[in-house]
């Protein structure tokens, strides 16, 4: 009895992985560039995802499980808002190839997103500004100051502090703790 050669199972993560990679670096990269960085072909790519858009809408649907996971498991013990918001930050730069592919990489409208993940970011994007809103009240936040800033200042600093812990430049706390406090406090000296 011949053994078939089993499917490797690390081949659509590969790919997934390449995926994330290469477009939150360039949106505009081709779908070889994803394979060669997976170490695969474009006709093995092609046997788990029929094209772009079929693997742009797996990244996204998948890049929202795993955010909400990990932002649901910072959140126990959090003992407010404003803790919880921190710890989300926290969690997110280990995240930043997928945080960075669905805030900018691939918005909805640029990439046609399928009804099930333009729904999701929906949802997730007024869950988000709900904790902010709370934050807000807490005192975390100038109340003068618009949500929707609070979350894209979030977002960048985020990817920024994803960018230093990838580069070698910071640990993972020192970026979270800077991204943190820059949320929080800006730029000035503490001594202020």
């Amino acid at each position: 009895m011949t053994q078939k050669s089993p499917v490797r199972p690390a081949t659509r993560d590969a790919i997934i992985e390449a995926a994330f990679r290469t477009w939150s670096a360039d949106p505009a990269a081709s779908l070889e560039e994803v394979a060669a960085l997976a170490g695969v072909g474009r006709a093995t790519l092609h046997r788990h995802f029929a094209g772009r858009d079929d693997l742009i809408e797996k990244l996204r649907l998948l890049a929202h499980a795993e955010m909400e996971e990990r932002a649901n498991a910072a959140c126990i013990g959090a003992t407010s808002h404003t803790d919880a918001l921190r710890r989300i930050m926290a969690a997110m730069i280990a995240l930043g190839d997928r945080h960075w592919f669905l805030a900018r990489a691939f918005p909805p409208a640029a990439a046609g997103a399928g009804a099930g993940a333009a729904r999701e970011e929906r949802r997730m994007e007024a869950r988000f500004l709900s904790v902010i809103a709370e934050a807000t009240a807490e005192g975390t936040f100038d109340p003068d100051c618009p949500p929707t800033w609070i979350a894209t200042s979030f977002d960048h600093l985020i990817h920024a502090a994803w960018g230093e812990v990838r580069e070698g430049r910071l640990t993972h706390s020192q970026a979270a703790e800077l991204a943190w406090s820059t949320l929080t406090r800006g730029l000035e000296p503490a001594s202020r």
